[in-house]
């Protein structure tokens, strides 16, 4: 059993910065970042590999975004930079436990979800 917690969330005025983080207790693998938005669907944000050598990201944060993490500590990281007011949502870790392929992009390639922080991004 997998469980995790995210935190960092808050408001920020936009081109503003945060970083969230996602404490992991049990067997971790990939992990992966997603962001819901009132009445929107969840949305892919960035996810890395197990050995961290491999990212994804999505096109809406390539270059503003970034994702790390430290199996030492068995916790990622998502540094944001530039925040938008679109970027306001509810922020997810996931842990998936399937070979590392462009299928992390997806919700459904995720077994293990944190409950979330909320990331406000005022104009």
């Amino acid at each position: 059993q997998v469980e995790l917690v995210e935190s960092g969330g808050g408001l920020v005025q936009a081109g503003g910065s945060l970083r969230l983080s996602c404490a992991a207790s049990g067997l971790t693998y990939h992990m992966g970042w997603f962001r819901q938005a009132p009445g929107k669907e969840r949305e892919f944000v960035a996810a890395i590999a197990r050995s961290g050598l491999q990212t994804l990201y999505a096109d809406s944060v390539e270059g503003r975004f970034s994702i790390s993490k430290d199996n030492m500590k068995n916790t990622m990281y998502l540094e944001m930079n530039s925040l938008e007011p679109e970027d306001t949502a509810v922020y997810l870790c996931a842990v998936g436990v399937h070979r590392w392929s462009a299928g992390y992009y997806h919700a459904d390639h995720y077994e293990y979800w944190g409950q979330g922080t909320q990331v406000t991004v005022s104009a």
